[in-house]
């Protein structure tokens, strides 16, 4: 598939990004805002850390909104927020996601077997990383539909991480949701909605890399803005026919989208110890 023409969204549309202060999820924002795309950025807790993102957006086009996607009134609150201030709601990108630090600090060198996981750990990352998109996607679905157009994207793991020794619960929470992903695009078929999964494919420099990663090494680690080209790609009316695909960014070719899709090559991401 050669793509000789605009590969961006139209301007003006409106975006939500969850997880929007650090990392992916800040990346993400200002690549979209730099697109001529309105944002709704979220966090849950660091409301410091999103204000700093608006700031460096350096327009109008960036609002903060401190909300936990956990919970139903939040969800529903952002998808109020940015209705009210831009009118409409096209876009959703589920980043806001928790890892396995939450589970140790160790995880790296020191697998915790899935028995030995907190139950409320377990609960917290399947809560914000399965749940969480559901919620955004089921308060935000309904007004793209009105609109007869809207992309909901989730950013999702490697394969390899998803099946990783020790990677409990945060591999079978990203498994979880790339079936989120493949169903709710079934079931928004011929609707002008589409759903689909976008990952960095390998170890990515995020919040999720824990504190003993080895400094020699963090220059191997993907830069989070690799996220970028690709997700607006799928969010402009090229991708009008793209929905229940799995994007891999460092897979990422301008002249042919499709290659950067499961089933041109996903078998051979680049695992790595923190990788997304």
């Amino acid at each position: 598939m050669k793509n000789a023409g605009p590969q961006t969204p139209n301007p003006g549309r409106v975006a939500i990004v969850t997880g929007a202060g650090r990392g992916i999820g800040r990346a993400m924002t200002l690549g979209l805002a730099r697109a001529g795309i309105r944002v709704v950025a979220t966090s849950a807790r660091e409301r410091s850390e999103i204000d700093a993102v608006a700031a460096e957006a350096g327009t109008d086009r960036v609002i903060p909104v401190l909300a936990d996607v956990t919970r139903e009134v939040d969800a529903q609150r952002v998808v109020t927020a940015a209705l009210e201030r831009f009118g409409q709601l096209d876009i959703l990108v589920n980043n806001a996601g928790r890892g396995m630090r939450y589970v140790s600090e160790s995880f790296m060198t020191q697998p915790t077997r899935f028995w030995e996981v907190e139950p409320e750990t377990w609960r917290m990352v399947i809560d914000t990383n399965v749940n969480g998109p559901f919620l955004m996607a089921r308060a935000a679905t309904p007004h793209m539909l009105r609109a007869g157009w809207g992309r909901i994207v989730n950013v999702s793991i490697s394969h390899s991480t998803m099946r990783r020794t020790g990677f409990s619960p945060y591999g079978p929470s990203k498994a979880a949701l790339e079936s989120e992903t493949i169903i709710w695009a079934e079931d928004l078929r011929g609707t002008g909605v589409t759903v689909n999964a976008l990952l960095p494919g390998g170890a990515t420099l995020t919040g999720m890399v824990p504190a003993g990663f080895p400094e020699s090494a963090r220059g191997q680690l993907l830069d989070p803005a690799i996220m970028v080209p690709p997700l607006l790609w799928l969010l402009s009316d090229q991708a009008n026919a793209i929905s229940g695909h799995r994007m891999i960014a460092n897979h990422w070719d301008g002249n042919n989208p499709l290659a950067a899709t499961e089933g041109a090559g996903w078998g051979s991401e680049v695992a790595g110890p923190a990788a997304r």
